[in-house]
């Protein structure tokens, strides 16, 4: 909790709240099996690393994930500038909740619910819910590349 300036790599973490508050920290090659992982945190980079758990990075800042497999309940929400770039996203549902995004998924994801600004791309989109009482749709783009045998109309 609140550590700072860190370069981690090639661990495994059992644990919840990790890097709750952390600030300028890489991890590489890691398997991060955390509820509420990188709460509060600011300038955050995982590289090609496995994070497995719920509400992940609630409240934080500049967060990036580059080739990395996530899993998460209503993961990635509340944050502020979050990037995905080559990213799976396996049993994920309620992402992105009032956050701004620009993620480039890699598959299908469960389900995305009001994000609040940015781009996402993946190859399909199961459920896709923005409300306009609560974020304003035409800040956000989503674009879906369509895999083979899915029906359309996902995207906006």
């Amino acid at each position: 909790m609140n550590s700072s300036n860190m370069k981690v790599s090639d661990f495994t973490l059992y644990g919840n709240y990790s890097f709750d508050g952390a600030r300028n920290v890489e991890i590489r090659n890691s398997r991060l099996l955390s509820k509420d992982a990188f709460w509060n945190s600011e300038n955050i980079t995982v590289y090609d690393s496995f994070i497995s758990g719920e509400y992940l990075g609630w409240n934080a800042k500049n967060l990036t994930l580059v080739d990395c497999t996530i899993e998460s309940l209503q993961g990635m929400c509340y944050i502020d500038h979050l990037v995905l770039k080559n990213c799976k996203l396996l049993n994920t549902t309620l992402a992105f909740e009032y956050s701004t995004v620009d993620a480039d998924i890699t598959g299908t994801v469960d389900s995305v619910l009001n994000p609040s600004g940015g781009t996402i791309t993946a190859d399909f989109i199961r459920e896709l819910t923005v409300e306009s009482d609560k974020v304003d749709p035409s800040k956000t783009k989503i674009v879906c590349r369509q895999e083979s045998g899915q029906p359309t109309g996902m995207c906006m």
